[in-house]
């Protein structure tokens, strides 16, 4: 897998370098924001579009899947039309595809018009740095990162409110048709200031076989995890066929990508041991760091009644620690064992999935904030130092395909982990729903005397309300179920970074960002 080279067209200068970074930046903060923005509309769209909470993180699961398929071709395409005539032509065409998404009338439609989304938005966070790292002399590259980074983490913060805000007092739909003019806005901007900037481009070779065993594994299997609770799992003719067409296309894939001589993603990379032991880390802890994500502002609304704007609120604190951090991290973070970092930010995350694991019903707001904190802490000393630890070992020409393999394997698990996540939270309410019924019956004489009080006369109503009342408790404990696993999963994880060994500092002639040798 192959990324931009940020040098190219470096001789060149914008009219105004302030003007370019902003349109930038804004460009960068729109996909990001689409990705959280999205979140805490679910409940809001499974119910207006007439589909089960369940269903309603397709529009999730798909975008993601459909971006992690396209990220291995930003190479390709960079290559073959150049940096600024993609750049303004994701832009354009991820701004249509989010008005086609705010322009759906039911869920197939929104899903399919999410997939279109997530497969013009993979390159453009890739470009956008490349951009950006070009616009500026080396020495203020630096800052440039800076303000992707700054960008990225903001975005979080900014998404649940404003979701939450506009799908309160607009519609779920103004999500998506928000990023119309922002979108036109900013690529306008960027083509102005970009125009004229030489760049070279050449009808580059693309692995298609590669691509499609990509497609098409990796495809079915979504597939699978997204259908397969609703379809009875593998007592479905139609799962079992899928599992076999996933199965058949990731073996296909692991095969040619392994002896191709240029691969679309370079597995081979996997050879050195800290990229290995960093990269998993990282799929394995962000995949669980972003299942909370979706998980939590469904529960918020569904469970505890919350509006979709108060469910923005209480999750928004998890940001503001990480944009404190980001600007320390870079400069400080190199003096500590990078280790001991991630590991002391697992221990943060787990520990705030444990705390989740206690709540109740009647929680307060403020608690639910707290451990939002916590968890931004835990992310903002996550990032950085695994990124360091994953990258150190490679080769200076290895490191732009290891952060964009990294990077796709990590969107890639985030995807797999919100189907898997949202089925095991329905699952596990269906089984405590069943246990704690059992121990009611309504031929009891003393429930009937209750359920009659309940409905204020009407035992039928009384039921009901009771039913209702056990619902929410059922989806309370399997929520505790699933904060008590993620808990874990960030538990086992820390073996996993011992893997790595130091130094974790760049490579002799250039690599890696810079890391402590402990």
């Amino acid at each position: 897998m192959s990324a931009p080279a940020a040098v190219a067209g470096s001789d060149f200068r914008p009219r105004s370098v302030p003007l370019t970074t902003f349109g930038l930046a804004l460009a960068v903060f729109m996909q990001v924001l689409d990705g959280t923005i999205a979140n805490v509309s679910l409940p809001t769209i499974a119910g207006n579009l007439g589909v089960s909470t369940n269903q309603s993180a397709w529009v999730i699961t798909t975008f993601s899947v459909s971006n992690a398929i396209a990220l291995p071709l930003t190479g390709f395409l960079v290559k073959r039309f150049g940096q600024v005539k993609l750049f303004v032509w994701a832009t354009l065409l991820f701004t249509f595809a989010s008005l086609l998404c705010g322009l759906a009338h039911s869920l197939p439609q929104l899903v399919a018009f999410r997939a279109f989304q997530g497969l013009v938005a993979g390159p453009m966070i890739p470009t956008t740095q490349a951009l950006m790292l070009s616009i500026y002399p080396p020495a203020r590259r630096g800052f440039a990162l800076s303000m992707i980074a700054m960008v990225t983490v903001v975005a979080p913060i900014a998404g649940p409110l404003l979701g939450g805000w506009i799908t309160e007092n607009y519609s779920w739909e103004w999500s998506f048709l928000i990023n119309v003019p922002i979108g036109i806005f900013a690529c306008s901007m960027v083509y102005a200031q970009m125009q004229g900037r030489p760049e070279t481009t050449a009808k580059a070779k693309v692995d298609y076989v590669g691509l499609a065993a990509l497609i098409l594994g990796v495809g079915a299997l979504q597939i699978v995890l997204d259908k397969g609770n609703d379809e009875d799992w593998f007592n479905s003719t139609f799962i079992v066929w899928m599992s076999v067409v996933a199965a058949f296309g990731i073996l296909l894939f692991l095969i040619w990508e392994l002896t191709e001589p240029n691969p679309i993603v370079n597995l081979r990379l996997f050879k050195h041991r800290n990229f290995a032991a960093g990269t998993l880390t990282l799929v394995l802890a962000y995949s669980a760091f972003f299942a909370v994500n979706v998980i939590v502002p469904q529960w918020l609304q569904r469970t505890l009644g919350y509006t979709a704007f108060w469910a923005g609120v209480a999750a928004a604190p998890m940001g503001i620690i990480p944009v404190l951090l980001t600007p320390f991290m870079g400069k400080y973070a190199p003096r500590f064992n990078m280790r001991m970092l991630v590991c002391m930010a697992f221990g943060i995350l787990g520990c705030a999935s444990f705390l989740r694991s206690q709540f109740f019903l009647g929680v307060d707001f403020e608690h639910i904030a707290l451990i939002q904190l916590l968890q931004g802490l835990g992310l903002a000393l996550f990032i950085m130092p695994i990124n360091s630890i994953l990258l150190s070992d490679l080769k200076p020409d290895e490191i732009a395909a290891g952060s964009g393999l990294s990077t796709f394997l990590r969107t890639l698990g985030a995807s797999f982990a919100v189907s898997i996540t949202s089925f095991l939270w329905e699952r596990r309410a269906v089984q405590h729903h069943a246990q704690i019924t059992e121990s009611i019956s309504v031929f009891d004489p003393a429930v009937r005397q209750q359920l009659r009080v309940l409905g204020q006369g009407d035992p039928q109503t009384g039921y009901q309300l009771l039913d209702r009342m056990i619902d929410s408790q059922a989806y309370q404990i399997s929520f505790n179920d699933v904060a008590f696993a993620l808990g874990w999963v960030y538990i086992a994880v820390i073996v996993l970074v011992w893997l790595a060994k130091p130094p974790f500092g760049p490579r002799p002639g250039g690599g890696a960002s810079a890391g402590a040798k402990r």
